[in-house]
């Protein structure tokens, strides 16, 4: 089992549209994938199930033990994909983090009962430097982290660059790319073009600011579903691919 996150210090980034077209097209692969919304906004549900989202499961019945991973899973959402869904508990995660400190990585803990069944687990999670990022950049393969060309966001890569180096947590882990990017922006262009040079691992792909995938959440659909000849969807798709080539 392979895991990957997305990932952002930022909100607004479209870390949470990249990670369900990701899960998509990856359980379209052949690939048993698994979206854990770790984002106690939910947004996942969303963009899955539109405007009636799938609802989850309170957080402490599983670190406590009382019930097992695989009630909080809803199976086969689309063919290949399983989903676990957000909860407002999951706003406590970092203090139940906390209680169990020394105790190993719990999120890794978690995943294990699945790993027999599932190939891909895709982590779309909260935009907070704490606790649970610790847990992910330590259970994760790699993290791929959406920018928008902006020097704040660029900014906020390097804190978290740094953050991942002085915590040991494997900052070659993290790959970023560039998303809601606006060709008709100078800076989104310049910044675009210096991306090899200004960004560790960085993956050459950009996600194109677009109404369509504003429109997942209207119709709770991934994009291969809503749109797939959109520009949108191909840069998706070729961000799958670097991904796929990352993993395996």
């Amino acid at each position: 089992m392979r895991i990957i996150a997305l990932y952002s210090p930022k909100g607004g980034v479209g870390k949470t549209a990249a990670a369900v077209n990701i899960a998509y097209l990856a359980s379209q692969d052949n690939c048993r994938t698994l979206l854990w919304d770790l984002d106690p906004q939910g947004a996942s549900s969303f963009y899955l199930a539109g405007a009636e989202p799938v609802k989850g499961r309170k957080l402490s019945k599983l670190l406590e033990g009382k019930s097992p991973m695989a009630k909080f899973v809803h199976d086969d959402i689309y063919p290949g994909l399983d989903f676990i869904p957000a909860h407002s508990s999951f706003r406590n995660f970092d203090i139940k983090l906390d209680q169990d400190d020394g105790d190993g990585n719990q999120l890794k803990k978690m995943l294990a009962p699945l790993s027999e069944e599932t190939s891909l687990v895709v982590l779309d999670c909260p935009p907070t430097l704490s606790r649970l990022t610790e847990q992910v950049l330590d259970v994760a393969d790699q993290v791929y982290v959406p920018l928008v060309p902006t020097w704040l966001s660029m900014n906020s890569w390097n804190q978290l660059y740094e953050f991942a180096k002085d915590k040991k947590l494997g900052a070659k882990k993290l790959r970023p790319f560039f998303s809601m990017v606006d060709r008709r922006k100078n800076l989104h262009q310049s910044l675009v073009q210096q991306g090899p040079e200004r960004l560790n691992n960085y993956a050459d792909v950009a996600i194109p600011y677009a109404s369509v995938v504003e429109r997942m959440g209207e119709e709770g659909l991934p994009l291969e579903k809503l749109d797939a000849r959109s520009p949108a969807a191909a840069a998706y798709r070729e961000l799958w691919s670097v991904i796929k080539n990352d993993l395996w």
